[in-house]
């Protein structure tokens, strides 16, 4: 007569409400419910140690991308300087082989001058 009135009698002779199945499924849907969120809090810890972790990494990551596009700078402003300084030196050998041209050739004149010189002198010199 009381179970169908919703009231029943528990292990300890006590007057419940919930059949005493449903109360026994209750508690195990808490003592699960209560499993659950530990392991959510447990997870949530590990995602954020994770996190760190990655965001450490892409730190580390951006830092030396940072020193392999420094690092490529400096080898082309080498490469330019080197470019630069190989002009000068082109425009300074042509200069040297130009002015060993006008030697060479002021040469060849001083050669002819004093050859010719040298047979005056011979000329004068039987003429006497």
């Amino acid at each position: 007569a009381l179970a169908k009135a919703g009231l029943h009698f528990d292990e300890l002779n006590k007057i419940r409400v919930l059949e005493p199945e449903v109360a026994q499924q209750t508690r195990e849907l808490k003592e699960e419910c209560k499993d659950f969120v530990e392991k959510i809090g447990e997870f949530k810890k590990i995602v954020g140690t994770f996190i760190e972790m990655v965001d450490t990494v892409a730190k580390e990551v951006e830092k030396e991308k940072m020193k392999a596009i420094g690092a490529r700078n400096l080898l082309k402003s080498i490469a330019k300087q080197r470019e630069a300084q190989q002009q000068q030196l082109q425009a300074l050998i042509t200069e040297k082989r130009m002015q060993q041209e006008r030697l060479r050739i002021q040469y060849d004149a001083l050669q002819k001058e004093e050859t010719d010189q040298n047979d005056f002198l011979e000329q004068l010199i039987s003429q006497k």
